[in-house]
């Protein structure tokens, strides 16, 4: 029998030989819709495109997601067989028939989740909601745009212990 070193992967959880390049977690756009329908791969390419004329982002495949940020992320999309999941944040909760669900993120932030199935569902309100969130995060980038300015509270001066003077005694000896 042989024995080869070999270490458990954190994330695949597979056995990973000693010396063995081993990179599961990093991923890529194409690897995350390339087996989409027809449908939904439209749906995709339409959501991407209009995110791309918003303007300056950085654009990245993460684990299961493919996130679209400024300085933070402002909305991802997990590809599923039968949906794109869409989640964007935004500073105030929306009522909505598109939305399929709200969660509060932050203390300043709401996570919009939207099921895309097809590409007709990407247009006015979604897109608008989407422009809001790129907008919001820029606002949040920028100082003195919309955030609240950070307050340094004055520093309190500690009390300094004192030490208790010895009390005579009965015997009149000042110490014990």
């Amino acid at each position: 029998m042989v024995f080869v070193k070999a270490h458990e992967c954190f994330h695949c959880k597979q056995w990973i030989p000693e010396g063995v390049e081993h990179d599961c977690w990093t991923t890529t756009e194409y690897a995350l819709t390339k087996d989409l329908p027809e449908d939904l791969r439209d749906a995709w390419e339409r959501l991407r495109e209009t995110a791309v004329e918003f303007g300056e982002q950085r654009i990245y495949a993460s684990h299961h997601s493919i996130m679209f940020s400024r300085k933070a992320c402002y909305f991802f999309v997990r590809p599923h067989r039968r949906r794109l999941e869409l989640v964007f944040f935004l500073g105030r909760p929306l009522k909505a028939s598109q939305v399929h669900k709200i969660v509060k993120s932050s203390k300043t932030r709401w996570a919009h989740i939207v099921h895309l199935l097809h590409r007709d569902q990407v247009e006015p309100p979604i897109t608008d909601w989407l422009k809001e969130a790129y907008e919001v995060q820029g606002a949040a980038a920028q100082p003195g745009r919309g955030g609240r300015a950070a307050v340094k509270k004055k520093a309190t001066p500690r009390k300094m212990a004192t030490k208790k003077k010895a009390r005579p005694t009965s015997r009149g000896d000042a110490s014990r």
